[in-house]
């Protein structure tokens, strides 16, 4: 019954630290510094004498519970916007929870291990356990989604290591937090542990509160963007035709462009369902308009066509982020790196051929390959499409190459009214912090929003509205050592987490603490 407990409590706990229907509360992020403790002492205590692989199955039925309390929304992607049967979403999320809930296996039977060398071992090496289990997420998977370290995005004082070690030097001081107040249940004869774990506590809560202090005050940008939120309806046909849509934004754009009296300088049309394809007349024509209207370049989520001979259908389709200029119309775009899975593309299409109706609206796409900045008007715009904000060593990438600004269009209607939408936007704030970059985050249905470099929103539209708005930023070319070096920090974690195993599993008798 008590490891049946914990295990419930520290799923719960590791639930409610990112949002569940709406923005995440200062007080709930606080419980990331201890969500992970019933789940140390389930497996260290509770399940001294268990193999690795009992904790890995311990560890396994935690990581379902999360991704089920977290992820929900797959559910609402797969059934309302994907067309399939309610028994078959469900079956769908079930499946991506079991696949997914082996990272949390990873990380409890790879603890075990360590505990062979005893249990002061163990909790020295869970941070960098966790760590190499987060870094195989975006790696192997590719799906860093919710990584312990966004629960801090509102804390100044911890995110100030995201420039340096990215998202996951936040995870790996909370994972260090949890071990160490672990450690007073974990180990109650030891006088050292305890004076650690109340350091840790209070580190813990003078991060939490006293953070929001330290931070600069927010201020507006210099520059001015025109960002657009059509609110269109995703999955469903639209009954206005390409043209027509571009210029009836084109109106609202123009009138945002006048809000105040700096120049504009670029525009922003999110991805979306809208019909717009970069060969076809009609939307390249009303672009080019609108560019001369507010004297100023666009960039606009659309679909590129490009010929391939060499190919069975004769052309490849990109989703695509197409470069309209003043006076020179269509110039160039970025394509899409990383699809995804069952919106853009189907792996496996013959295995999962039960989920055509999610992926038949928007067919199979390509992908691209090249992360250089689209130039305009003598400046660098690093332009990454919905879900690739979640990706933080591919985003950095783009500012490595250049660019003065990130822009994330993104078309999070297919979340629905789910914690997703709030999810999604604070991985995008972490890319901002990560790169001491502005970040304009353009949307179908919100959230739209500009992000100063220190990853807090400054100005937004609202869900489901449908407008244009007139948002500031500043151009900015500074380098951190996470732009030029990556996921360094995470890799030596992974070193020192293998070094530990080793000396683990060499160990000719388990240590008993």
């Amino acid at each position: 019954m008590r490891a049946l407990v914990a295990l419930l409590l520290t799923s719960f706990l590791q639930v409610v630290i990112f949002p569940v229907a709406g923005p995440l509360p200062v007080w709930r992020a606080a419980f990331s510094w201890f969500a992970l403790v019933p789940l140390l002492w389930l497996l260290l205590v509770e399940g001294r004498g268990w193999s690795a692989w009992k904790c890995a199955a311990v560890g396994y039925a935690n990581g379902v519970l999360w991704y089920l309390g977290t992820c929900y929304w797959v559910y609402s992607t797969m059934h309302i916007y994907g067309g399939l049967p309610s028994p078959v979403a469900a079956l769908v999320m079930v499946l991506f929870c079991l696949y997914l809930g082996l990272y949390h296996a990873l990380f409890a039977g790879l603890l075990a291990v360590a505990r062979r060398a005893g249990i002061t071992v163990a909790l020295i090496a869970a941070p960098f356990l966790w760590i190499g289990v987060e870094l195989a997420r975006a790696r192997i998977t590719s799906f860093p989604w919710n990584l312990l370290g966004y629960s801090q995005v509102d804390s100044y004082a911890l995110t100030r290591l995201a420039p340096l070690t990215g998202v996951y030097g936040i995870s790996f001081v909370l994972m260090a937090v949890n071990a160490a107040i672990a450690a007073v249940v974990v180990l109650p004869r030891r006088r050292i542990p305890t004076v650690i774990a109340l350091c840790g506590a209070v580190l813990a809560a003078g991060v939490q509160n006293v953070g929001g202090w330290m931070a600069p005050q927010r201020q507006a940008g210099s520059q001015k963007a025109v960002l657009m939120q059509p609110n269109l309806s995703v999955g469903q046909e639209e009954t206005e035709d390409a043209a027509t849509l571009a210029r009836n934004f084109a109106g609202l754009s123009v009138q945002a462009a006048s809000l105040d009296d700096s120049p504009t300088r670029i525009v922003l049309w999110p991805e979306s369902p809208s019909p717009f394809y970069t060969n076809r007349p009609d939307f390249p024509a009303v672009a080019t308009q609108l560019t001369e209207a507010v004297h100023a370049p666009l960039i606009a989520g659309s679909i590129g066509i490009e010929a391939a001979p060499n190919e069975r259908r004769g052309y490849h389709v990109y989703n695509s982020a197409a470069l309209f200029v003043p006076n020179q119309g269509y110039v160039g775009r970025y394509d899409k790196i990383h699809l995804v899975p069952f919106g853009e593309f189907t792996p496996y299409a013959s295995l999962f051929s039960f989920a055509s109706g999610l992926t038949q609206a928007v067919g199979t796409f390509d992908r691209g390959s090249s992360r250089v900045p689209l130039g305009a008007d003598g400046h660098r715009y690093g332009v990454f499409l919905c879900y690739e904000s979640i990706f933080s060593d591919e985003v950095r990438q783009f500012v490595a190459n250049g660019a003065e600004v990130l822009t994330n269009l993104s078309d999070d209607g297919w979340y629905g009214d789910t914690s997703a939408p709030f999810q999604h936007i604070n991985m995008a704030r972490m890319r901002a912090i990560e790169n001491h970059r502005w970040v304009l985050r353009d949307t179908n249905n919100g959230i739209t929003a500009s992000i100063d470099p220190n990853g807090r929103v400054v100005e937004r539209m609202e869900r489901h509205q449908r407008g244009a708005a007139a948002m500031h930023f500043d151009y900015l070319h500074d380098i951190t050592f996470y732009t030029r070096f990556g996921d360094v920090f995470a890799f030596v974690c992974v070193g020192i987490a293998v070094v530990l195993l080793l000396y683990a599993v060499t160990r000719q008798n388990i240590a008993i603490d």
